[in-house]
Protein backbone atom coordinates (compact mmCIF):
# COMPACT_ATOMS: atom_id res chain seq x y z
CA UNK A 1 0.00 0.00 0.00
CA UNK A 2 1.28 3.88 -0.87
CA UNK A 3 1.25 6.02 1.35
CA UNK A 4 -1.46 7.95 0.38
CA UNK A 5 -3.70 4.43 0.64
CA UNK A 6 -1.93 4.06 3.98
CA UNK A 7 -2.94 7.87 5.72
CA UNK A 8 -6.87 7.66 3.77
CA UNK A 9 -6.86 4.25 5.69
CA UNK A 10 -5.18 5.67 8.90
CA UNK A 11 -7.81 9.03 8.83
CA UNK A 12 -10.43 7.16 8.78
CA UNK A 13 -9.95 6.17 12.75
CA UNK A 14 -10.00 9.67 13.35
CA UNK A 15 -13.48 10.65 15.70
CA UNK A 16 -13.62 6.67 16.38
CA UNK A 17 -14.09 5.93 20.12
CA UNK A 18 -11.10 4.16 22.03
CA UNK A 19 -12.58 3.99 25.23
CA UNK A 20 -16.52 4.47 26.07
CA UNK A 21 -17.97 4.71 29.39
CA UNK A 22 -15.19 4.08 31.46
CA UNK A 23 -15.09 4.44 35.26
CA UNK A 24 -11.88 5.03 37.63
CA UNK A 25 -11.10 1.90 39.63
CA UNK A 26 -11.33 4.20 42.59
CA UNK A 27 -12.85 7.51 43.80
CA UNK A 28 -10.54 10.40 44.37
CA UNK A 29 -8.93 9.42 47.41
CA UNK A 30 -6.37 11.56 50.18
CA UNK A 31 -4.29 8.20 50.39
CA UNK A 32 -3.48 8.53 46.30
CA UNK A 33 -3.32 12.17 46.93
CA UNK A 34 -0.39 12.18 49.60
CA UNK A 35 1.51 9.69 48.12
CA UNK A 36 1.49 11.72 44.78
CA UNK A 37 2.67 15.00 47.00
CA UNK A 38 5.09 12.93 48.60
CA UNK A 39 6.66 11.76 45.16
CA UNK A 40 6.46 14.80 43.64
CA UNK A 41 7.94 16.52 46.77
CA UNK A 42 4.68 18.96 46.49
CA UNK A 43 3.58 20.77 50.43
CA UNK A 44 0.82 22.73 48.88
CA UNK A 45 -1.67 23.20 51.64
CA UNK A 46 -4.36 22.94 49.27
CA UNK A 47 -3.98 19.30 48.79
CA UNK A 48 -3.91 18.68 52.24
CA UNK A 49 -7.25 19.26 55.16
CA UNK A 50 -10.71 18.75 54.80
CA UNK A 51 -11.49 20.87 51.87
CA UNK A 52 -8.59 19.42 49.92
CA UNK A 53 -8.44 19.33 46.57
CA UNK A 54 -6.63 16.71 44.17
CA UNK A 55 -3.34 18.13 42.32
CA UNK A 56 -4.94 19.32 39.12
CA UNK A 57 -1.99 16.95 37.36
CA UNK A 58 -3.23 13.55 38.73
CA UNK A 59 -6.07 14.17 36.19
CA UNK A 60 -5.09 10.87 34.32
CA UNK A 61 -4.00 8.67 37.78
CA UNK A 62 -7.82 8.49 38.11
CA UNK A 63 -8.22 6.93 35.22
CA UNK A 64 -5.57 4.80 34.53
CA UNK A 65 -6.16 1.09 34.71
CA UNK A 66 -2.65 -0.17 35.75
CA UNK A 67 -1.92 -3.96 35.53
CA UNK A 68 -5.93 -4.34 34.87
CA UNK A 69 -5.80 -2.48 31.79
CA UNK A 70 -7.57 0.54 30.06
CA UNK A 71 -9.86 2.22 33.21
CA UNK A 72 -11.59 0.33 35.76
CA UNK A 73 -14.46 -0.42 34.26
CA UNK A 74 -16.32 -0.22 30.96
CA UNK A 75 -16.18 -0.24 27.66
CA UNK A 76 -13.34 -0.81 25.60
CA UNK A 77 -13.74 0.21 22.36
CA UNK A 78 -11.93 -2.12 19.33
CA UNK A 79 -10.99 0.58 16.83
CA UNK A 80 -7.59 1.83 18.72
CA UNK A 81 -6.22 -1.39 18.87
CA UNK A 82 -7.54 -1.85 15.19
CA UNK A 83 -5.63 1.37 14.43
CA UNK A 84 -2.39 0.42 15.89
CA UNK A 85 -2.58 -3.16 14.18
CA UNK A 86 -2.87 -1.28 10.61
CA UNK A 87 0.12 0.39 11.66
CA UNK A 88 1.86 -2.80 12.94
CA UNK A 89 1.06 -4.45 9.53
CA UNK A 90 2.10 -0.94 7.84
CA UNK A 91 6.41 -1.93 9.76
CA UNK A 92 5.48 0.95 12.54
CA UNK A 93 6.08 -1.82 14.71
CA UNK A 94 7.82 0.33 17.32
CA UNK A 95 5.71 2.76 19.93
CA UNK A 96 7.41 5.75 22.37
CA UNK A 97 5.35 7.98 24.19
CA UNK A 98 5.96 11.69 22.82
CA UNK A 99 3.92 14.19 24.87
CA UNK A 100 -0.08 15.08 26.89
CA UNK A 101 -1.91 18.04 27.16
CA UNK A 102 -4.80 18.75 29.85
CA UNK A 103 -6.69 21.06 30.10
CA UNK A 104 -8.64 21.48 33.69
CA UNK A 105 -12.29 22.67 34.07
CA UNK A 106 -12.30 22.46 37.85
CA UNK A 107 -11.02 20.79 40.72
CA UNK A 108 -11.43 16.95 41.87
CA UNK A 109 -11.98 16.46 45.41
CA UNK A 110 -11.62 13.41 47.72
CA UNK A 111 -14.65 11.02 47.22
CA UNK A 112 -15.60 12.12 43.41
CA UNK A 113 -15.81 9.48 41.20
CA UNK A 114 -14.90 10.00 37.46
CA UNK A 115 -16.01 8.64 34.40
CA UNK A 116 -14.08 9.03 30.63
CA UNK A 117 -14.64 8.47 27.31
CA UNK A 118 -11.48 8.29 24.96
CA UNK A 119 -11.82 9.23 21.20
CA UNK A 120 -9.15 8.86 18.51
CA UNK A 121 -8.43 12.84 17.71
CA UNK A 122 -6.05 12.41 14.96
CA UNK A 123 -3.81 10.31 12.88
CA UNK A 124 -0.85 12.44 11.57
CA UNK A 125 1.21 11.92 7.95
CA UNK A 126 3.88 9.92 7.70
CA UNK A 127 6.40 11.72 9.70
CA UNK A 128 10.13 10.99 9.99
CA UNK A 129 12.27 11.16 13.24
CA UNK A 130 15.59 10.80 14.28
CA UNK A 131 14.08 7.16 15.81
CA UNK A 132 12.59 6.19 12.28
CA UNK A 133 9.50 6.74 10.36
CA UNK A 134 5.69 6.49 11.61
CA UNK A 135 2.60 8.44 12.38
CA UNK A 136 1.85 10.31 15.35
CA UNK A 137 -1.98 9.36 17.04
CA UNK A 138 -3.56 11.62 19.46
CA UNK A 139 -5.94 10.15 21.78
CA UNK A 140 -8.28 12.20 23.71
CA UNK A 141 -10.31 11.69 26.92
CA UNK A 142 -12.50 13.49 28.78
CA UNK A 143 -13.32 12.82 32.25
CA UNK A 144 -16.24 13.34 34.19
CA UNK A 145 -17.85 13.69 37.29
CA UNK A 146 -21.29 12.72 36.43
CA UNK A 147 -22.55 14.87 33.76
CA UNK A 148 -20.13 17.66 34.71
CA UNK A 149 -16.92 17.84 32.51
CA UNK A 150 -13.77 18.72 35.03
CA UNK A 151 -10.85 17.64 32.53
CA UNK A 152 -9.80 16.66 29.50
CA UNK A 153 -6.61 14.64 28.67
CA UNK A 154 -4.49 14.41 25.06
CA UNK A 155 -2.04 11.89 25.05
CA UNK A 156 0.05 11.19 21.71
CA UNK A 157 2.39 8.35 20.19
CA UNK A 158 4.75 7.77 17.77
CA UNK A 159 4.19 4.56 16.05
CA UNK A 160 7.63 4.02 13.54
CA UNK A 161 9.51 1.65 11.71
CA UNK A 162 12.69 1.93 13.68
CA UNK A 163 15.28 3.22 11.69
CA UNK A 164 18.24 1.53 10.29
CA UNK A 165 21.75 2.18 12.13
CA UNK A 166 24.48 2.22 10.71
CA UNK A 167 27.16 0.43 12.56
CA UNK A 168 29.17 2.48 15.36
CA UNK A 169 32.92 2.91 15.28
CA UNK A 170 34.83 0.74 17.90
CA UNK A 171 34.61 3.17 20.61
CA UNK A 172 38.50 4.87 21.63
CA UNK A 173 40.27 4.68 24.94
CA UNK A 174 39.63 7.74 26.73
CA UNK A 175 41.95 10.33 26.25
CA UNK A 176 44.32 11.08 29.25
CA UNK A 177 43.97 14.71 30.65
CA UNK A 178 47.69 16.40 30.04
CA UNK A 179 48.74 19.74 31.60
CA UNK A 180 51.73 21.44 32.49
CA UNK A 181 52.10 19.33 35.49
CA UNK A 182 51.87 15.65 34.30
CA UNK A 183 52.89 16.52 30.47
CA UNK A 184 56.49 15.20 31.79
CA UNK A 185 55.09 11.74 32.36
CA UNK A 186 52.91 11.29 29.56
CA UNK A 187 56.15 12.19 27.12
CA UNK A 188 58.41 9.33 28.78
CA UNK A 189 54.99 7.30 28.36
CA UNK A 190 55.61 8.29 24.53
CA UNK A 191 59.07 7.13 25.07
CA UNK A 192 58.24 3.82 26.39
CA UNK A 193 59.80 4.86 29.51
CA UNK A 194 57.35 5.30 33.49
CA UNK A 195 58.82 8.71 34.74
CA UNK A 196 58.53 9.28 38.72
CA UNK A 197 58.82 12.76 40.33
CA UNK A 198 61.77 13.11 42.90
CA UNK A 199 61.92 16.04 45.49
CA UNK A 200 64.99 17.58 45.09
CA UNK A 201 65.00 18.51 48.55
CA UNK A 202 64.29 15.26 50.64
CA UNK A 203 64.60 12.74 47.42
CA UNK A 204 60.89 11.58 48.44
CA UNK A 205 59.44 10.04 45.01
CA UNK A 206 55.75 10.33 44.25
CA UNK A 207 53.46 9.67 42.09
CA UNK A 208 50.99 10.72 40.37
CA UNK A 209 52.89 13.64 39.63
CA UNK A 210 52.58 16.84 41.58
CA UNK A 211 53.76 20.26 41.19
CA UNK A 212 55.12 19.98 44.70
CA UNK A 213 56.37 17.34 47.35
CA UNK A 214 54.08 15.80 49.59
CA UNK A 215 57.24 15.44 52.42
CA UNK A 216 58.42 18.59 52.49
CA UNK A 217 56.62 21.08 50.33
CA UNK A 218 59.46 21.89 48.00
CA UNK A 219 58.75 22.72 44.09
CA UNK A 220 61.49 21.53 42.90
CA UNK A 221 62.07 18.16 41.48
CA UNK A 222 63.62 15.79 38.89
CA UNK A 223 63.27 12.62 37.57
CA UNK A 224 63.83 8.95 38.13
CA UNK A 225 62.47 6.11 35.56
CA UNK A 226 60.92 3.42 37.10
CA UNK A 227 62.22 -0.43 36.79
CA UNK A 228 58.91 -1.73 35.75
CA UNK A 229 58.96 -4.39 38.83
CA UNK A 230 55.73 -4.33 41.16
CA UNK A 231 53.07 -6.45 43.12
CA UNK A 232 49.22 -5.63 43.18
CA UNK A 233 48.48 -3.97 46.08
CA UNK A 234 44.97 -3.66 45.55
CA UNK A 235 42.31 -4.47 42.96
CA UNK A 236 38.26 -4.14 42.15
CA UNK A 237 36.17 -6.20 39.39
CA UNK A 238 33.99 -3.91 37.43
CA UNK A 239 30.89 -4.99 36.47
CA UNK A 240 28.81 -2.11 36.31
CA UNK A 241 28.00 0.33 34.69
CA UNK A 242 29.37 -0.39 31.27
CA UNK A 243 31.60 2.42 29.54
CA UNK A 244 32.49 2.64 26.05
CA UNK A 245 36.11 1.19 24.86
CA UNK A 246 36.16 -1.35 27.65
CA UNK A 247 34.25 -5.00 27.94
CA UNK A 248 33.22 -5.34 31.35
CA UNK A 249 33.83 -7.20 33.49
CA UNK A 250 37.18 -6.35 33.85
CA UNK A 251 39.92 -5.56 37.03
CA UNK A 252 41.84 -2.02 37.70
CA UNK A 253 44.15 -2.49 39.91
CA UNK A 254 46.29 -0.53 42.23
CA UNK A 255 49.90 -1.88 41.55
CA UNK A 256 52.86 -0.94 44.07
CA UNK A 257 56.33 -0.80 42.42
CA UNK A 258 59.48 -1.11 43.61
CA UNK A 259 60.02 2.29 44.12
CA UNK A 260 57.23 2.31 47.04
CA UNK A 261 54.80 4.71 44.94
CA UNK A 262 51.85 2.88 43.49
CA UNK A 263 49.74 3.53 40.18
CA UNK A 264 46.61 2.56 38.90
CA UNK A 265 46.42 0.44 35.94
CA UNK A 266 44.77 -2.58 33.80
CA UNK A 267 46.69 -6.44 34.34
CA UNK A 268 46.52 -7.53 30.86
CA UNK A 269 47.07 -11.36 29.69
CA UNK A 270 44.90 -12.79 32.18
CA UNK A 271 41.09 -13.14 33.01
CA UNK A 272 39.78 -10.44 35.62
CA UNK A 273 39.03 -13.65 38.26
CA UNK A 274 42.61 -14.46 38.44
CA UNK A 275 44.24 -11.38 39.62
CA UNK A 276 45.16 -11.90 43.41
CA UNK A 277 46.57 -9.36 45.76
CA UNK A 278 50.24 -9.85 46.31
CA UNK A 279 50.63 -10.92 42.63
CA UNK A 280 54.01 -10.27 40.66
CA UNK A 281 53.64 -7.81 37.79
CA UNK A 282 55.83 -6.40 35.61
CA UNK A 283 55.35 -3.11 33.17
CA UNK A 284 54.52 -2.96 29.56
CA UNK A 285 53.20 -0.30 27.58
CA UNK A 286 50.45 -1.07 24.87
CA UNK A 287 49.75 0.72 22.26
CA UNK A 288 45.26 1.41 21.43
CA UNK A 289 45.63 3.52 18.64
CA UNK A 290 47.53 5.83 16.74
CA UNK A 291 47.38 8.33 19.75
CA UNK A 292 47.50 6.58 22.79
CA UNK A 293 49.72 4.57 24.73
CA UNK A 294 49.01 3.43 28.20
CA UNK A 295 51.72 2.31 30.75
CA UNK A 296 49.89 -1.66 32.10
CA UNK A 297 51.06 -4.84 33.81
CA UNK A 298 51.71 -8.21 33.12
CA UNK A 299 52.06 -11.31 35.31
CA UNK A 300 55.51 -12.28 36.41
CA UNK A 301 55.38 -16.01 35.86
CA UNK A 302 58.19 -18.60 36.81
Amino acid sequence: MDDDGLHARLKAYEGRPAAVAGTGRDPVNAPMIRHWCEAMGDGNPAYTGPDAIAPPTMLQAWIMGGLGGLGGHGGRAPAYEELLAVLDEAGCTAVVATDCEQEYVRPLRPGDEVAFDTVIESVSERKTTKLGTGHFVTTRTDVRVGPELVGTHRFRILKYAPARRRAAPPERRPRPVVNRDNAGFWEGVREHRLLLQRCASCAALRFPWLPGCQSCGCPEWDTVEASGEGTVFSYVVLHHPPFPAFEPPYAVVLVELAEGVRIVSDVVGMPYDKVRIGMPVRLEFRRYDDELTLPVFREVTA
